[in-house]
């Protein structure tokens, strides 16, 4: 009688540990999906530095509020989870800038003169361990 208790404990645990895994691992991808929809409706489509600026602050709130770390030169630091880095490709200059010095030159500067310039997001890139959104490129199209 006692083995078949014992049995019967051990049956409960495990189903009990399996759902627990289940659980965690839906709520996980759901989590994702829902962070990466913000970011991935901008893949391969055309928007104005306007809304550029939307999505660089939509990144720099969430490396804020994830609390990354930053670099010497104030450059987020990629985190293998839930950080989130943007590049913008210029075609006046041929040069990639990181959102952060867009940032700290001032979004009202860059919506000034960019606002009406039109971007590309051309490539997305996500971390391995959490399949959140961790790279964007944007490209300038027009001058």
């Amino acid at each position: 009688m006692k083995k078949i208790a014992i049995f019967i404990m051990i049956a409960i645990i495990i189903i009990c540990g399996i759902t627990y895994i289940y659980i965690n691992y839906t709520a996980n991808y759901k989590s994702a999906k829902k962070a990466n929809l913000e970011f991935e409706k901008y893949l391969n489509e055309e928007l104005y530095g306007v809304d550029l600026a939307t999505v660089i602050n939509r990144a720099i709130d969430n490396n804020e509020r994830n609390q990354i770390e930053k670099n010497n030169k104030g450059i987020y630091q990629n985190n293998d989870k839930n950080s989130i880095n943007i590049e913008i490709k210029m075609i006046d200059n041929d040069t990639i800038y990181q959102m952060e010095t867009i940032y700290n030159g001032g979004m009202q500067n860059f919506v000034n003169y960019y606002g009406n310039i039109k971007f590309k997001c051309i490539e997305i890139k996500y971390h391995n361990y959490t399949n959140k959104v961790k790279y964007m490129l944007f490209e300038q199209i027009e001058q």
